[in-house]
């Protein structure tokens, strides 16, 4: 896909010696993927304290049981 886009310069040349991207079409892809995963992470990290568990669940009882 095509977009145009208006990038500071300079920002783009940081990121192209930083990551040793040949191009500044490796520096968006990269900057994306990254930003996902790290929304995907914070999403992720919503959820502790959320989930209950029992505290005496031994996992390990379970495994033997089989």
């Amino acid at each position: 896909m095509t977009t145009n886009l208006e990038i500071d310069e300079n920002l783009i040349k940081e990121a192209l010696e930083l990551g040793g991207h040949p191009t500044q079409d490796a520096v968006i892809e990269e900057a994306l993927r990254e930003y996902i995963q790290r929304r995907k992470q914070l999403k992720i990290m919503e959820l502790f304290g959320t989930i209950e568990y029992e505290d005496d669940y031994d996992y390990k009882q379970q495994r033997r049981s089989r």
